[in-house]
């Protein structure tokens, strides 16, 4: 999918994604580019072996090329986030994982600030981000942010488990603009409800974009912009969804191989008889605006 983002810790009521949760918003792991199969390994076996062997550290999807695939959405997050920054004075990236997207800027404040709670995202991204002059703090999705109010004139977030729009809105300056991509309701459920069954409504509506226009509206600031799209995914192998559903932890808690493995042989065949998995993501844009300011 088009980059990766934030926090392996968070608690099951924070679920982003799927039923519940143990890690971030983002599900992204496949590129969107048209997929050659891999024929190293062909199997059952084979196949679940080299996935179960596959390095899941951090939020590189590099894995996933050849095996599976993700529409974009049409706005193009990292692109119009990269042109935010380059007309920002202060700017701070919620949440920012590795530090990936917000590296992926050309152009980027002379004052810049990350948070990020998971540990090994933390050396990521401070690795990655500290060259080009950007400040990386320790925090949880749930704390306080630890800057001055009215510090920043633009704060985004791609994927936050959960958006703390007080937060978000106590540390924005007069007219300026917090600007986030996030994930929608019942995001890859296909996935989740393949191994779980199916979810419970209220699940199934969690993380509707009209909740977060509803939550930003009450802290006072003014949505500019809010949209939303289902975007296709395919998976071309069962080890494409092995490995997904070891990144993507939340997705189906406690997921092991040993466990599904009758479940995924399941998966296999149906893979080898009728063709790629297909999922959908879910996915939202907001933009939101600080009252004030010229």
């Amino acid at each position: 999918m088009d980059d990766p983002a934030s926090d392996p810790s968070a608690t099951a009521d924070s679920a982003p994604a799927g039923p519940a949760s143990t890690g971030p918003a983002s599900t992204d792991p496949v590129p969107s580019a048209a997929p050659a199969l891999s024929t190293g390994a062909s199997g059952f076996s084979a196949l679940v072996a080299e996935a179960e062997a596959a390095p899941v550290d951090g939020w590189d999807f590099s894995w996933f090329e050849g095996r599976a695939t993700e529409e974009r959405p049409s706005w193009g997050y990292a692109r119009a986030m990269g042109e935010r920054m380059g007309r920002a004075s202060a700017a701070l990236d919620v949440q920012t994982g590795g530090g990936e997207v917000l590296d992926s800027a050309p152009v980027l404040p002379r004052l810049v600030a990350a948070t990020e709670a998971w540990p090994p995202n933390i050396a990521r991204a401070t690795a990655r981000l500290g060259p080009r002059g950007v400040v990386v703090v320790a925090a949880g999705q749930d704390d306080p942010l630890p800057f001055a109010d009215g510090a920043f004139d633009l704060v985004v977030s791609r994927h936050p488990v959960r958006a703390h729009w007080a937060e978000a809105a106590r540390v924005l300056c007069p007219g300026g603009t917090y600007f986030s991509q996030e994930v929608g309701p019942a995001s890859a459920f296909e996935v989740v409800e393949y191994f779980l069954g199916p979810q419970p409504e209220r699940v199934r509506r969690a993380r509707d974009p009209r909740a977060a226009r509803r939550a930003a509206e009450a802290v006072g600031l003014e949505v500019v912009d809010l949209r939303s799209e289902r975007l296709r995914m395919e998976f071309h192998d069962v080890g494409a969804v092995v490995h997904f559903l070891r990144k993507v932890v939340w997705m189906v808690p406690g997921f092991t191989v040993d466990r599904y493995r009758s479940r995924l042989r399941e998966l296999h065949e149906d893979i080898r008889r009728d063709g790629p998995f297909v999922a959908h993501s879910a996915r939202f844009l907001i933009e939101a605006r600080q009252p004030g300011g010229r």
